[in-house]
């Protein structure tokens, strides 16, 4: 009995050691990912067993040739221990980083639906008072003279459309994010697209003197679905003349490389912050400048770079934007036709 204690005593204060150590290397390595902490773990877990099992062996004073036998078949456990510890401890880091991902997405996803409905609710709310008193005034002639009335008329209208454009959004943007959207690809002459919708933002940029400037030539043909990259370059057109101030510019302009084509973008709009950038695409982000609207009312609720981000994605294509002396320039590239 005394040497079976001796041989525990014996198997125990190496295995300490080997754990004292072990967690002194856990620590130092706290901040490493999921997979190096249960490899380490594993590591001390099985290095403790071979050193018990080592000075056990020696007490016993065993031959080599049995002191060998021992040796290897430890080893041997140790190898496939150590192994498939590796295999699935990769797989529980990758687990539990995608789940720390999905709850986070679902976190920002969750939080883009709040600020979607908040501001969506201001900008209705916001035309649907001025036109409730409009028409009270105008059912109660409070209003009776032809040019107020007229001009009543002009109001009424003017947020009629601006409202009709947002729900307009709402609806592209439910497409995009169920799924539904259905795209006819076929080759568009890129320079056609801009044309068009350059000459539909043209009064904004006029009544706002801003100039707005097409490079001309060197349009390619893409392969995308026309309705949807005219929704495109239409949105990023009246981005940028919205947040470009009095006597700015509005540039555009294509090119190719290789099997892709390229539309860019450029305003003098002074730049965005650099903390705003990862951001400019999400649904209802609007900024700082969404915070203090101009006159006018031309805001989307946030959609509109959201939905070029949506289409031009759902054409294998991608859009980003970067900063550029005295304003910000958006790239869209798509596969060329």
């Amino acid at each position: 009995m005394r040497d079976l204690a001796l041989i525990f005593g014996a198997a125990l204060a190496a295995a300490l050691g080997v754990g004292l150590v072990g967690a002194l290397t856990l620590r130092l390595l706290r901040d490493r990912s999921i997979t190096v902490h249960v490899c380490v773990l594993l590591t001390v877990t099985v290095a403790a067993v071979v050193a018990g099992v080592v000075v056990v062996a020696q007490a016993m004073f065993l031959s080599p040739h049995d002191l060998q036998v021992v040796l290897l078949t430890v080893a041997a456990a140790a190898v496939v221990s150590l192994g498939v510890g590796w295999y699935f401890g990769r797989r529980l880091a990758v687990a539990a980083v995608w789940a720390d991902q999905a709850r986070e997405r679902e976190r920002r996803v969750e939080k883009g639906r709040r600020d979607l409905v908040a501001w969506v609710s201001h900008d209705l709310r916001t035309p649907l008072a001025g036109l409730r008193a409009m028409a009270e005034a105008l059912e109660d002639r409070v209003v009776d003279d032809p040019a107020t009335v007229a001009e009543y008329h002009r109001r009424i209208r003017a947020q009629t459309d601006r409202m009709t454009r947002l729900v307009d959004d709402l609806f592209e943007l439910s497409r995009i994010n169920a799924g539904a959207l259905r795209l006819t690809l076929s080759a568009v002459p890129l320079g056609e697209v801009v044309s068009d919708a350059l000459a539909g933002t043209a009064p904004l940029a006029e009544a706002r003197r801003i100039k707005l400037v097409a490079a001309e030539s060197g349009w390619p043909t893409v392969l995308a679905s026309e309705p949807e990259l005219a929704r495109v370059v239409g949105n990023l057109l009246l981005n940028a003349v919205h947040y470009t101030p009095s006597d700015g510019t509005v540039r555009v302009d294509a090119g190719s490389e290789r099997d892709a084509a390229w539309l860019a973008v450029a305003d003098t709009c002074g730049g965005i912050p650099e903390d705003d950038l990862p951001r400019l695409f999400d649904v209802a982000f609007r900024g700082e400048p969404a915070r203090t609207p101009r006159s006018g009312g031309e805001g989307s609720g946030g959609l509109g770079l959201a939905i070029v981000r949506g289409l031009v994605e759902a054409h294998g294509g991608r859009v980003d934007v970067q900063n550029v002396v005295g304003g910000c320039r958006f790239v869209v590239r798509l596969p060329a036709a």
